[in-house]
């Protein structure tokens, strides 16, 4: 009995413990350090854009709307940010690009409000179904503005943030030359 007990203890728990942590290691979710969980919607001409197709850049993941007050106070930064870092070289990462939710049920409010905005990067997203989407569900969205930076692994590394804390979160990923 006692070599059993030895046997488990000493061979089976440390294979346990090392499985979990390598599991952890690639756990999608949404907590700093997890794998950003896939989105696939389509964008403002009816094409699909995946979250994935960005891997090796890193990402800020922006859900918004057109009818959303906060949301359009804030796009100016967000605008800057673009601006500020869309050519930017990063660390251990290809560039950054913006991967912009919108939870409108209106088509033409949504294009209308990518125009007057001035969000003039191509991956503009939406299922058209406002709260009812599947992305405010998986990333649970109670309230927007909302968003997630993801590194070029695709792994979220900051979430929410709104004005100068999102340009000093991305300063820190930007390699020095």
């Amino acid at each position: 009995m006692r070599v059993l007990t030895f046997f488990i203890l000493y061979f089976l728990i440390p294979v346990g413990y090392l499985e979990a942590q390598v599991t952890s290691s690639t756990l999608v979710g949404l907590n700093i350090g997890n794998i950003a969980p896939e989105l696939d919607f389509k964008n403002v001409n009816d094409k699909n854009i995946k979250l994935s197709s960005l891997r090796g850049n890193v990402v800020l993941i922006d859900f918004w709307a057109s009818w959303c007050g906060p949301c359009r106070r804030e796009n100016p930064n967000i605008v800057a940010v673009y601006k500020k870092y869309s050519k930017s070289k990063f660390k251990n990462a290809k560039g950054f690009k913006i991967y912009s939710v919108s939870l409108d049920n209106n088509k033409s409010a949504w294009v209308n409000a990518i125009q007057q905005d001035k969000l003039n990067w191509k991956e503009h997203v939406s299922d058209l179904k406002g709260w009812e989407s599947i992305g405010a569900f998986t990333y649970q969205v109670r309230s927007i503005p909302q968003n997630f930076l993801i590194d070029s692994d695709g792994r979220i590394i900051s979430k929410n943030l709104k004005g100068i804390a999102l340009h000093q979160q991305i300063d820190k990923l930007i390699k020095i030359l």
